[in-house]
């Protein structure tokens, strides 16, 4: 009662068949097999990053080197001279 056997999804698949029509079927197959490419290209796009991301050389010395000019500018003062 509660498995379906092959007569039965040989007729769903006949109904589908009569309500869309063949053509509207394979377009939706179609479009189905575009999603899932973009869906992978898209995963391995993100794992590039994640690599490249993970390959990348962490900068952790920012101290400034005598002679260079990287000064940071001067604050402004709010006081009036009087």
């Amino acid at each position: 009662m509660g498995s379906m056997s092959i007569w039965h999804w040989v007729i769903v698949g006949a109904i589908v068949l009569l309500l869309f029509g063949r053509g509207k079927v394979s377009e939706l197959m179609g479009d189905v097999a575009k999603g899932i490419k973009a869906f992978k290209k898209g995963m391995s796009e993100e794992e590039e990053v994640k690599a490249a991301d993970a390959n990348a050389k962490p900068v952790t010395d920012q101290s400034v080197v005598p002679g260079t000019a990287t000064a940071a500018p001067a604050a402004k003062s709010d006081q009036k001279a009087g």
